[in-house]
C-alpha cells in the first residue's frame, strides 16, 4: 500500500484538529463527536497542547496524518514532527490571514525543504477577506526566504467545520475530496519497495508513557521494515549506541492505535521495549548504519522553583504531599515533554523547572493538581545567559490587536516594558501592532492587558531568540494585602478592607496567617485582619443595619497568580484551591528576612 505523511500546521485557533476530524470522519476512521483533542485539558481550553498522529485510507492510500499545536509555548510539539513528514498542510484563516505562529511553523517546514500545500480556512465568516489574505501568504513566502518550487504552492479553499474543501472559490464541493486529491498529487511518495529491502533505519521524533508498556516512542521508518520483538541498535547524538529490543509495534489508525506484527519503509509507528530512547535518535540494525541527522528543540526561556506544599493548610486536600511523589512526578513528566528541563540538584529545598513558557508551565501544574499533587511554585523568572562575554535575555515578537483607541495605552505600557514598536496597521477601528520586546518585560502584562482594552484585545507571542540584556524594567508591582490571622473571612471585614484595594477571596473563607488575600492600591504590603466581625450591641441605629454590598473578588487562577504574585511569594496549588501567600508567614520573619537581604 502506498503512504503518503503530512502535518497539519497553523496559528492557534485557524482550525488544525477541526480539519483533522472532518478528515477522519469523511474517510471512516472515526465517529461523528470524536476528536483528536482527547485531552480534558485541550477540550476546556480549545486548544491543542500534544502533537498526535492519526492515518487515513483514501484511494488505496494510507495518509499518515500529525495535528500539531498552535500556541508559541508548545513550539518544541512541532519541531520534531517536521523532521517525520513529507509535506505540510499550512492553514491560515480566511480573516486573520497569517499570524506570528505561522510565521514561525512555516519557517522551520521552509528551511527543510518541504513544500507545503495552503488551505485558506473558514471562508465562511462574514469578514473573510480570501484574495487579501492569499496575497498576504504569499508575501510571507517571500519574507521567509522560499525558494521558486515552494513559492509554486497549491491553494485551496476551506470550511473545516463542515468538511468542505474546494480547489476555486466559485466551485461546488460537499467534502474534503479536493484536499485529499492534492495530498495524493503533491506530496511525495514515502513508502518505496526498494528502500524496503535495506537494513531498518528509523528515527523517534515524539515520545509517549503508558503506565503498563513505560516510555513508548513514535518513529518514521526511513528504511527497511521494522517487526515486533526485533533486536534493535540505538544512535544517540554522541554517536554512543546501545541495544534494545522491541516489545511491542503500533501504527495509527483513526483516533486510536493498532498493534501490528510489522511495519516498512514510510509508515509512523509506536514502540514500546525501548525505556532509554529519546528524541532524534536512530535505530538502526547494524553499527556501520550512518545515524540520522539530529533533531533540535527550542530551549527554555524561563524558570521557577517547585517545592512541597508546606503551608498551614498542606495535606488537606492533596493525594501526593511528599517531596519524593514530588520528584518522581517531575522525573516521569521529563520522558515525554522534551520541551522541559529540570534541575534536580537544589533538592530537597526545591527543584528548579525550566519551561518555554508560563502556559507551558500552567499546563504540567494544573496536569498535577487533577491527579492529586499539592505543590507550590516561586515566582517565574527568565533565563539570563552569557556569550562572550555579553550578557542575553529571551526576545519574543509580540502581535496585538486592539481597538483604537485603546492603542495609546498599550503602546506606552510596553514601551515602559522594554517593548519597540516595529509595525502598527489600522483598518476596521481595530490597530494591529507588532512589538519586539524582551520576555522579562512581558511577564505579568497580560492582566493589565485585559483591562486596558475592556477585554477586547487579542495578544500573540512568540520567542524569537536571545539578544543583549535590555537593562532594568519598571512594573507596576501591586503591593499585597496579607493576613495578619488563622480563621474564616467575615464579609463585614471584607467590606472595609475593599476600599484598600482588590480582594482575592469571599467571605467564610479560611485564611492563615501570611496569606495574601487581595492587592493594595497604594503598590505597598498591608497586614490586616479579615476575620474581624461587627460589634455586636442590643441598641439598633437607622442606616447602620443596611446589607453591606461586596464587590465581586479576583479569581485567582494559575496564571493569573504566575503573573501577579511577588518575587516573596510562593503560590499555593493544591487539587482544590489555588492561594498566593509570603515566602515567610509571620510578621517578624518578614522584616528579619528584608534585613538579611539588604
Amino acid at each position: 500500500m502506498e503512504i503518503r505523511n503530512i502535518a497539519i500546521i497553523a496559528h492557534v485557533d485557524h482550525g488544525k484538529t477541526t480539519l483533522t476530524d472532518a478528515l477522519m470522519r469523511q474517510c471512516g476512521m472515526s465517529e461523528e463527536g470524536a476528536s483528536m483533542d482527547s485531552n480534558a485539558l485541550e477540550q476546556e481550553r480549545g486548544i491543542t497542547i500534544y502533537s498526535k498522529n492519526t492515518s487515513v485510507y483514501y484511494k488505496e492510500t494510507k495518509i499518515n496524518i500529525v495535528d500539531t499545536p498552535g500556541h508559541a509555548d508548545f513550539g518544541s510539539e512541532v519541531e520534531r514532527v517536521l523532521r517525520s513528514i513529507d509535506s505540510v498542510i499550512l492553514l491560515v484563516d480566511a480573516q486573520e490571514g497569517p499570524m506570528p505562529q505561522t510565521k514561525s511553523v512555516l519557517r522551520k517546514s521552509l528551511i527543510l525543504g518541504l513544500k507545503p500545500i495552503v488551505v485558506i480556512n473558514k471562508i465562511d465568516k462574514p469578514a473573510a477577506r480570501v484574495e487579501e489574505v492569499k496575497e498576504m501568504v504569499y508575501e510571507l513566502f517571500l519574507d521567509l526566504g522560499a525558494n521558486d518550487e515552494q513559492l509554486n504552492f497549491t491553494t485551496l479553499y476551506a470550511i473545516s467545520r463542515d468538511g468542505i474543501a474546494k480547489k476555486n472559490m466559485e466551485d461546488d464541493s460537499k467534502d474534503l475530496t479536493p484536499l485529499l486529491d492534492t495530498v495524493l498529487e503533491e506530496v511525495a511518495l514515502a513508502s518505496d519497495t526498494e528502500k524496503s529491502k535495506k537494513p531498518l533505519l528509523a528515527q523517534s521524533f515524539n515520545l509517549a508513557y503508558d503506565n503498563f508498556l513505560g516510555r513508548l516512542a513514535i518513529c518514521r521508518v526511513y528504511e527497511g521494515v521494522i517487526k515486533d520483538g526485533m533486536n534493535v541498535l540505538l544512535k544517540n547524538n554522541k554517536n554512543e549506541i546501545s541495544k534494545g529490543k522491541i516489545s511491542k509495534l503500533f501504527t495509527f489508525e483513526g483516533t486510536s492505535r493498532k498493534e501490528v506484527a510489522e511495519a516498512s519503509t514510510g509508515d509512523i509507528v509506536m514502540i514500546a521495549g525501548l525505556p532509554d530512547i529519546f528524541i532524534g535518535e536512530t535505530l538502526c540494525e547494524n553499527e556501520d548504519q550512518e545515524k540520522l541527522p539530529s533533531i533540535s528543540i527550542d530551549e527554555p526561556t524561563i524558570s521557577l522553583n517547585f517545592l512541597v506544599n508546606n503551608s498551614p493548610f498542606a495535606g488537606r486536600e492533596g493525594k501526593f504531599v511528599t517531596n519524593r511523589q514530588l520528584k518522581e512526578r517531575l522525573e516521569k513528566e521529563l520522558e515525554i515533554n522534551v520541551g522541559l528541563k529540570i534541575d534536580f540538584s537544589s533538592a530537597p529545598e526545591f527543584y528548579k523547572v525550566y519551561g518555554r513558557g508560563e502556559m507551558h508551565i500552567a499546563i504540567l501544574i494544573e496536569n498535577m493538581r487533577r491527579e492529586g499533587y499539592e505543590l507550590q511554585i516561586s515566582e517565574p523568572t527568565v533565563i539570563i545567559k552569557e556569550e562572550d562575554g555579553v550578557k542575553q535575555e529571551p526576545f519574543e515578537e509580540l502581535t496585538i490587536i486592539v481597538p483604537e483607541e485603546c492603542s495609546g495605552t498599550v503602546i506606552e505600557k510596553l514601551s515602559k516594558r522594554a517593548g519597540i514598536m516595529t509595525s502598527i496597521i489600522t483598518e476596521n477601528h481595530n490597530s494591529k501592532i507588532i512589538f519586539e520586546i524582551p520576555t522579562r518585560g512581558l511577564l505579568g502584562y497580560k492582566s493589565d492587558f485585559v483591562v486596558d482594552t475592556r477585554g477586547e484585545g487579542i495578544l500573540y507571542s512568540r520567542v524569537i531568540g536571545f539578544r543583549p540584556y535590555a537593562g532594568k524594567i519598571e512594573k507596576n508591582k501591586v503591593g499585597s494585602m496579607i493576613s495578619m490571622v488563622t480563621g474564616k473571612s467575615l464579609g463585614f471585614s471584607l467590606y472595609n478592607l475593599q476600599e484598600r484595594g482588590a480582594l482575592y477571596i469571599e467571605p467564610a473563607i479560611q485564611v492563615y496567617e501570611g496569606m495574601v488575600i487581595g492587592n493594595t492600591s497604594k503598590g505597598i504590603d498591608l497586614t490586616v485582619n479579615p476575620t474581624k466581625g461587627k460589634e455586636l450591641t442590643n441598641m439598633r441605629a437607622s442606616g447602620s443595619d443596611d446589607a453591606i454590598a461586596l464587590i465581586p473578588p479576583i479569581e485567582l487562577t494559575l496564571e493569573k497568580g504566575m503573573s501577579i504574585m511577588n518575587d516573596d511569594e510562593y503560590l499555593e496549588i493544591t487539587p482544590i484551591s489555588i492561594r498566593l501567600r509570603k515566602k515567610y508567614l509571620t510578621e517578624n520573619d518578614r522584616v528579619k528576612a528584608s534585613r538579611k537581604s539588604r
